[in-house]
């Protein structure tokens, strides 16, 4: 099995960045939802683009936000992607990746087969599928640290390319990918000491346990 890209979510300082392009992840996310503990401003990632820059790929995750909010988000990183993590329709991701000029990367929320079978309808619209797990009602939309049942994905093959998150860490990535086939794996809070900081050991050991 051919090793799998990687991405670090939900970095907000210079030392997580630093440690993420150190352990040669493919990209970094940037989370852009202000009630998030990984809530990054357009001050704190403008710094934190500039960094970045030339060295890893940077995606902005968004929860069904407006064109204002994106604009100044994307602008503030530079960013090389938009990753849309809310309810957007696959009208309002065409909308966006039309307007922005950037990748659109929409995450399914999962919780039972009918879930998966929602990608399809975003061929054509998205650039890349993120299945994650479905948090509960009330919740933040991820970063929650859950796992869904990763046999769902087991005989999943979209068009579309597709990656997997919700609940990895170093301990369970190579076991997910080998249930799911996954040709990108994508970490938040299994990389974290605290809710919202990054561990530099961890983030190390998650890429390595990847590509092993």
């Amino acid at each position: 099995m051919p090793a799998p890209e990687i991405k670090i979510c939900g970095v907000s300082s210079p030392d997580a960045l630093d440690a993420a392009i150190a352990a040669q992840a493919d990209y970094v996310g940037f989370n852009f939802y202000p009630p998030s503990p990984r809530y990054a401003s357009p001050a704190i990632v403008a710094k934190l683009g500039e960094r970045a820059a030339g060295r890893i790929t940077k995606v902005g995750v968004f929860v069904d936000a407006d064109d204002v909010f994106l604009g100044e988000h994307s602008e503030a990183a530079k960013l090389d992607a938009i990753q849309l993590h809310g309810a957007e329709s696959v009208e309002r991701v065409t909308q966006i990746k039309s307007r922005f000029g950037l990748p659109v990367w929409k995450v399914i929320s999962v919780s039972s087969a009918s879930d998966v079978e929602k990608a399809k309808a975003y061929q054509g619209a998205a650039d890349l599928i993120l299945f994650d797990a479905k948090t509960p009602k009330g919740a933040l939309p991820g970063g929650m640290g859950l796992v869904f049942d990763w046999s769902l994905l087991a005989r999943y093959r979209g068009a579309l390319p597709w990656g997997l998150a919700g609940g990895l860490s170093p301990a369970n990535v190579a076991e997910a990918m080998a249930a799911t086939g996954a040709s990108l794996v994508d970490a938040a809070s299994g990389v974290e000491s605290a809710p919202g900081v990054k561990d530099v050991d961890l983030i190390a050991a998650f890429c390595k346990a990847a590509r092993s």
